[in-house]
């Protein structure tokens, strides 16, 4: 087990463009409706969270894959603009043509040559989803899994998966904790739990 904490700032930029048709409502920054981001998954229910801080910064997340949607960020002269590409729908999340957009990669970030590796002497062969190879933890891996979601505050959001033994391959059971946290000086920190390697595609 590791414990890994990743940040990206967004500073105030100058000129940046609508990147997914986000424009501000009573709800959010970013225009985003909940209720394009509510569907059963494999028995597990998606939805939309928005995260929010004290100066007005806000991100918007959902836990199929742990998805990051639009960060909202002002220009010098404070108007907000989404600084990422994202998506405005569930569907949208799980039929792109990017799967790995945005999302939470695993249970490992890359490529595994030829989808077998070795871990004591015991050789594991994982699902094939780029060529001869595994690629970010396979066709159905982290990105491509619903995760539970708890909103602790209005700038915190805790995700929790657990990895089954085999799933796409990979042995051992994996319990999974990754923390999103928007803080006041606009900049968004994660923490996370976890073996192998985990990666945040933006």
């Amino acid at each position: 087990m590791s414990n890994k904490e990743f940040t990206f700032i967004c500073k105030k930029i100058l000129r940046i463009p609508d990147m997914n048709n986000t424009f501000p409502t009573e709800g959010n920054l970013s225009g985003l409706s909940r209720k394009d981001f509510q569907k059963e998954i494999n028995n597990k229910e998606t939805d939309l969270f928005i995260l929010k801080n004290k100066k007005g910064m806000e991100v918007a997340v959902t836990n199929y894959g742990c998805a990051i949607l639009a960060i909202m960020v002002p220009d010098k002269d404070g108007k907000y603009a989404n600084v990422v590409l994202g998506h405005d729908s569930i569907d949208h999340v799980v039929n792109s043509p990017e799967p790995f957009l945005s999302t939470t990669i695993g249970r490992y970030g890359n490529r595994i040559a030829k989808g077998k590796f070795t871990l004591y002497g015991e050789e594991h062969e994982l699902t094939i989803n780029n060529g001869p190879n595994s690629l970010h933890g396979g066709p159905t891996g982290f990105h491509a899994r619903v995760w539970d979601a708890d909103q602790l505050a209005e700038n915190i959001i805790q995700f929790n998966y657990v990895s089954a033994d085999g799933e796409e391959g990979f042995p051992g059971n994996l319990e999974v904790e990754m923390v999103y946290r928007l803080e006041e000086e606009e900049k968004c920190t994660g923490n996370r739990i976890s073996c192998l390697q985990l990666t945040k595609l933006l």
